[in-house]
């Protein structure tokens, strides 16, 4: 049903596409069995127009005079955005982020399994955070190659960011999401997703002195 093989999709779209999916799973849990653009428009407080344009570049989704089939649209948006595949992460930081990121378990309902955590600091060395164990940072590459990771996230402190970046990428790490605030320079073929958490304080307070 997917029609976007070859064609360039906007990133303005991709970035709507989780929320597509966060309110369509609502609407599933809630029932819901079937619902228009116009409704789910008003839910969103996106335009009718810009759901179906959103939509069309993937498939055709929805039945004029129906709508759009529930259960159906949210296990398309799923495939498209990658969630019936596995995906085996690590976190680098056992700090508080690294703590928070590790005990949120609604990462493995979407298939993100973290399956190694690691930090330098000796102190917090063998503590067991959720189901994970910290491991030292000389045995990251190491467990990188036997356990098939494909994502990383960084939450440690800029400072030693883009050193484990690039120890990172050495390893054939394609993916990085990174909450450490600087920005990396990585390979074209590495995808780095950027989570500036002072960034989005700042567009808060600017949207709030601004309203």
């Amino acid at each position: 049903m997917q029609k976007n093989e070859g064609k360039n999709i906007s990133q303005a779209v991709i970035a709507r596409l989780p929320r597509y999916y966060r309110f369509l799973g609502d609407l599933k849990d809630a029932g819901v069995e079937r619902i228009s653009s116009k409704d789910l428009s008003i839910m969103m407080k996106v335009t009718a127009s810009q759901i179906r344009q959103d939509f069309n570049n993937f498939g055709e989704f929805g039945q004029q005079g129906y709508g759009y089939n529930v259960d159906f649209l949210y296990e398309e948006i799923g495939k498209i955005l990658g969630l019936t595949t596995e995906h085996r992460l690590i976190i680098i930081g056992a700090g508080n982020l690294g703590h928070a990121l590790t005990n949120y378990s609604n990462y493995e309902n979407r298939g993100f399994h973290f399956m190694g955590l690691f930090d330098r600091n000796e102190q917090v060395i063998g503590d067991k955070i959720g189901d994970l164990k910290v491991m030292p940072m000389e045995k990251m590459e190491e467990f990188i190659r036997e356990n098939d990771i494909d994502i990383a996230v960084i939450a440690i402190p800029k400072a030693g960011a883009v050193e484990v970046a690039d120890r990172l990428v050495r390893c054939g790490v394609k993916a990085i999401w990174n909450f450490a605030h600087v920005d990396l320079n990585v390979p074209s073929d590495v995808i780095v997703e950027n989570v500036h958490l002072s960034d989005s304080l700042m567009k808060l307070s600017y949207n709030l002195t601004n309203r």
